[in-house]
């Protein structure tokens, strides 16, 4: 992502709409504003050519909460058979585009504090599994499973305000464990960060 910014960055005023544009302004870090903005860029383009429209013409919306009905779910596009997910961490963003509900998760490796902070609002198997982890390997396998979830409720279209104990993806390095109508799948993204995607069986 910040290889794309110099080439980005005049693009984001023609290209975001308002909301998008006080969304980024509303981050505190520079970095954050400037990733926000190579992100929605890089998506606004990528569907712009999906759809056959300009880029800046793609009307962007939030479907309804499952849970709340709020106007906090999936991102979409209306009146169109495209569904889309956004990710991004520090320098980097992941997206993906799927003909039926997807969701996608990247992340870079947390630090053991955080992992353990964060461990007992997972599933207990899953807890049992990075408790198991030898030290040095426990920050990857967190990593895996945060994305992994994430990936599979972004899909859902609740997020993280569904109870992160209810769904097992497992923390294994061979891959996540089967939940039923969804395949999930880990994302190669290199050392220091783990990703992965989660897509709607037809």
């Amino acid at each position: 992502m910040e290889d794309l910014r110099g080439a980005v960055a005049p693009l984001a005023d023609p290209l975001l709409d308002s909301g998008e544009k006080a969304r980024a302004a509303a981050l505190h870090r520079a970095a954050d504003r400037d990733g926000y903005r190579v992100t929605h860029v890089c998506l606004r383009m990528l569907l712009g050519a999906y759809l056959g429209v300009e880029p800046s013409d793609v009307p962007l919306i939030r479907q309804p909460c499952p849970l709340c009905r709020a106007p906090h779910g999936r991102p979409d596009v209306p009146g169109v058979p495209l569904c889309f997910s956004v990710s991004r961490t520090d320098g980097l963003c992941l997206l993906a585009f799927a003909r039926t509900a997807v969701g996608a998760d990247i992340e870079r490796l947390p630090a053991l504090d955080v992992v353990a902070a964060l461990t007992a609002t997972l599933h207990p198997r899953e807890a049992a599994e990075l408790a198991a982890c030898p030290p040095d390997r426990r920050s990857a396998a967190f990593a895996r499973v945060w994305t992994r979830k994430e990936a599979y409720l972004k899909g859902l279209g609740t997020g993280l305000g569904r109870d992160l104990r209810f769904d097992h993806l497992g923390a294994s390095a061979y891959g996540p464990r089967r939940v039923p109508g969804w395949r999930v799948d880990d994302v190669a993204v290199g050392r220091g960060c783990a990703a992965a995607v989660a897509v709607a069986e037809r």
